[in-house]
């Protein structure tokens, strides 16, 4: 049962958030440090990506595949968002680069809204990908859920649970 619950937390995790335009998505590198987490989310245009993670043992960024955003060079200590505006639906791949061939890697999938107020993707520095006319919005920021961490606390538990019955 503990090496279950082990592998539990090595388990990757799809964040699906579609409420409302303001919600932005936290992704940030798991315990093992070399995976994202969640690895996989599910938005709709308008939502904010956020790349954040402090005090890691390893440096890690974020590159996008298509070009679409990057988080700059690896570090151990990132916080760095992207706002995937009105025109950006699409399938996103994005690698950590020094641990790609250790399958660091990630997906974002945009979906269509349904308004048609803004056509150009964003970063949280103002910078437009496509033109002048984008702006990011970081109002709101609203944790993804993930199954490592609700795997951590049936790991404490089976951990507590096999120590006592080996005493």
């Amino acid at each position: 049962m503990l090496g279950i619950s082990f592998l539990s937390l090595q388990a990757s995790s799809t964040a699906v958030v579609t409420d409302t335009q303001d919600d932005t998505v936290i992704i940030t590198v798991d315990s093992t440090n070399l995976r994202f987490s969640p690895s996989e989310v599910v938005i709709n245009e308008g939502q904010t990506v956020r790349f954040f993670w402090s005090g890691e043992f390893l440096d890690h960024n974020a590159v996008a595949s298509s070009g679409i955003f990057t988080t700059g060079s690896p570090q151990t200590e990132m916080d760095y968002a992207f706002t995937f505006d009105k025109g950006t639906n699409d399938t996103y791949d994005f690698i950590c680069e020094p641990h790609e061939t250790l399958n660091m890697i990630g997906r974002i999938i945009v979906n269509p809204s349904e308004d048609n107020t803004d056509t150009n993707g964003t970063d949280t520095n103002g910078t437009n990908t496509n033109d002048t006319s984008g702006t990011a919005d970081n109002n709101s920021v609203n944790s993804s859920s993930s199954l490592n961490g609700v795997a951590v606390v049936p790991a404490f538990l089976v951990m507590a649970l096999v120590s006592r019955y080996l005493r």
